[in-house]
């Protein structure tokens, strides 16, 4: 009678006092009864590939549970630690447990293979894709990102711009790479006259490298750094050497995601990573069936956020020089 199964004959003042009764007892449906009729458990498995629940698995989780809840759905979390074999020991305990669909997210976007038997249920790789993309992927789009960025100091009026880059080797260093270069070039500049200096994306690279631009001797009016972390390095060197920004050299960031730009001074412009974009768009996928009909790869935009470190440049960087005396 709770369920309302059609072809009941039941009175309504008998329904009244069942209901009643259900209040009064605070009576709960069993969910694992009701999932053995409908085929289906309501919950889906989050699998952080990573070493511990970071900023970016809890900014996608978050973004996932709310959109899971909202469609009736639980998220059961786990955690491989980066490890290949528990990667595959935690995927099997989620399927053994029934979930109806995984979510499977890596921290710095990579190519990953999925452990044997995810592809019993509906699948879904976050900030990571198949070597093949044979399976649905949803990741940042890190060339936009880069273009956009560029763009936008492009737009102040620069036309001499460093980049302090993350990790060489990094799937997303190389897109953003792109972007910069696509960004140039569309300004009828040629990408091959703006240094690029490779960095590792943490803080004291991106302070070794300005340190090596002010050692040069004739610093660019802007410079854009491979994240926020690298653009707080950057921003301690020139100030150490009295250059100010951005009267004197703007700084770009990257990321948006430590809550460290707002709150520096100067506030960093950079571009921000969308993981709670990114997980939302997962469990609604999965939620409307979409990894039965949908493969490759969907890049969600990563918006830019202007702050205080970029303006027009004021003076060149001949001036940008004697400023630091």
């Amino acid at each position: 009678m709770l369920n309302r199964t059609a072809g009941q004959t039941i009175s309504d003042e008998t329904r009244q006092r069942v209901l009643q009764a259900v209040a009064e007892l605070d009576y709960r449906p069993n969910r694992a009864a009701q999932g053995l009729r409908q085929g289906r458990s309501a919950t889906i498995g989050f699998v952080s590939h990573d070493v511990d629940f970071g900023v970016f698995a809890a900014s996608a989780i978050k973004g996932a549970h709310e959109v899971s809840v909202r469609h009736g759905n639980l998220l059961l979390l786990v955690n491989t630690g980066a490890s290949k074999r528990q990667a595959a020991q935690l995927v099997g305990d989620l399927l053994d447990r029934q979930v109806d669909a995984l979510i499977f997210a890596a921290s710095g976007t990579k190519s990953v293979v999925l452990p044997e038997g995810a592809g019993r249920v509906p699948t879904i790789l976050l900030n990571c894709f198949a070597p093949d993309d044979s399976t649905p992927s949803i990741l940042p789009d890190e060339v936009r990102g880069g273009r956009e960025a560029t763009q936008a100091l492009l737009d102040l009026g620069h036309r001499d711009i460093a980049y302090l880059t993350g990790t060489v080797s990094s799937w997303a260093t190389k897109a953003r790479l792109r972007g910069f270069r696509q960004a140039l070039r569309g300004a009828g500049l040629d990408p091959r006259g703006h240094t690029v200096l490779p960095g590792n994306y943490h803080a004291d690279s991106g302070y070794a490298l300005a340190r090596k631009l002010l050692r040069r001797g004739s610093l660019p009016t802007a410079i854009m750094c491979g994240n926020d972390r690298m653009a707080v390095g950057a921003i301690l060197a020139l100030l150490e050497a009295g250059v100010r920004v951005p009267e004197d050299v703007s700084v770009m960031g990257y990321d948006d995601q430590f809550q460290l730009a707002a709150e520096i001074h100067p506030a960093l412009s950079t571009v921000r990573l969308p993981y709670d974009a990114m997980g939302r768009l997962a469990a609604e996928q999965l939620a409307a069936g979409g990894p039965a009909v949908q493969t490759g790869r969907t890049l969600v935009h990563c918006p830019l956020v202007m702050r205080d470190s970029t303006a027009a440049p004021a003076r060149s960087a001949r001036s940008a020089r004697s400023a630091r005396g």
